[in-house]
């Protein structure tokens, strides 16, 4: 943590004062049922990615062990001051889907801002060093999301873990490791951790962090994707239960298969090979990435954290607005205003939400 931020465990009694006596509130996932905010705070919801997958009121069928994850979505939302888009194609979405009739922040994500800055090499050698990494190996990271199905109790879920790790191991242990993250949602251990080549990066407390030290991502359905490319380097998608995934568990906003910046594989061995050959596979899909990133990182420059605190600030009355002079370092968010003519305009969020923003040309094909 820096110097100036004063870290609380979750759930501890300094956590529970703070989250009653702190004038700005920052999530980026669901706070607690009984949380109702006091007078004079202000309430800000990140959320936790642009969504591949549908959220919201737009599942159509819940398969959660929370039944009523639904009601306690209405009833949270009323807490809420703003809620921040990464993008302007999550910002229809991220309003209609969590029923918010306040204000958007377009800003882009503060998560991303590190990602996006230069002369960050002394940061990744330090965090290669503080996981313990050896020198001089390429790093693969695997962090899949959770299935909705696949549980023991509601918040405790099942890691459908099926990456063959005595294959991995034989074809590329010799050059390279592999971190493995599980999502926040799952409790299974990692298998094959600590052996030297599988590292259990759950419980490092930055995923920024380690996307700064990844050389080749592998996700699947996770909004990891739209984060990690703003790196520019490779990344694969392991996606053996697509179909269950796509037509039964969620529903996507987008075409998937059309539009990933990297190669479905649908098996472990062919996910080994896919590392093996990523060089290749990079130049392959070096234009459809390209297309990802103006789709999905139009707002991601660095100077997301900038814009956001500004506008927590005057939001909360600790900032005067300021006029249009600010320094083009730190950009103006656009989202805001343009949040703010819709409203007073009186245009409803509903629909489709590439027919509320502009229509943009479909991926380019690959060149496997």
């Amino acid at each position: 943590m820096p110097p100036t931020a004063t870290p609380v465990r979750m759930w501890s009694p300094r956590w529970y004062e703070a989250l009653a006596t702190s004038r700005y509130v920052v999530a980026n996932n669901h706070l607690p049922d009984w949380f109702e905010k006091r007078e004079g705070q202000t309430v800000v919801q990140t959320w936790h990615g642009t969504p591949l997958k549908k959220i919201g009121h737009d599942i159509e069928a819940i398969h959660f062990a929370d039944q009523r994850y639904l009601e306690r979505v209405e009833k949270e939302v009323r807490n809420w001051d703003m809620l921040v888009s990464p993008n302007s194609f999550s910002t229809p979405i991220l309003q209609r889907a969590f029923g918010f009739p306040g204000e958007m922040v377009e800003s882009g994500y503060p998560r991303n801002d590190v990602l996006r800055r230069p002369g960050t090499e002394e940061q990744e050698r330090e965090i290669r060093r503080r996981i313990g990494l050896p020198d001089g190996k390429r790093v693969v990271m695997y962090a899949p999301t959770w299935r909705d199905d696949q549980f023991y109790a509601p918040g405790k879920y099942k890691l459908d873990f099926r990456v063959d790790l005595a294959d991995a191991r034989a074809r590329l242990a010799a050059d390279h490791v592999l971190l493995v993250r599980r999502h926040p949602n799952v409790v299974d251990p990692v298998p094959g951790a600590g052996d030297g080549f599988v590292f259990d990066v759950s419980d490092y407390p930055d995923m920024a962090d380690l996307s700064l030290i990844t050389d080749v991502m592998i996700t699947d359905y996770s909004s990891l994707m739209f984060d990690y490319v703003n790196t520019g380097r490779p990344i694969l998608f392991f996606t053996y239960d697509l179909d269950h995934y796509r037509d039964t568990l969620r529903g996507f906003y987008f075409d998937f298969e059309r539009s990933a910046p990297g190669p479905l594989v649908y098996s472990s061995e062919d996910l080994v090979t896919a590392i093996r050959e990523i060089d290749r596979i990079q130049d392959a899909y070096a234009e459809r990435y390209r297309w990802f990133q103006r789709e999905f990182c139009d707002l991601d420059d660095g100077y997301a954290s900038a814009r956001l605190a500004d506008r927590m600030l005057v939001a909360g009355g600790d900032l005067a607005p300021r006029r249009r002079t600010r320094p083009p370092s730190v950009p103006w968010t656009r989202v805001t205003r343009a949040a703010r003519s819709r409203r007073s305009a009186g245009t409803p969020s509903t629909g489709s939400p590439r027919s509320a923003t502009r229509r943009r040309p479909g991926p380019p094909s690959t060149g496997r």
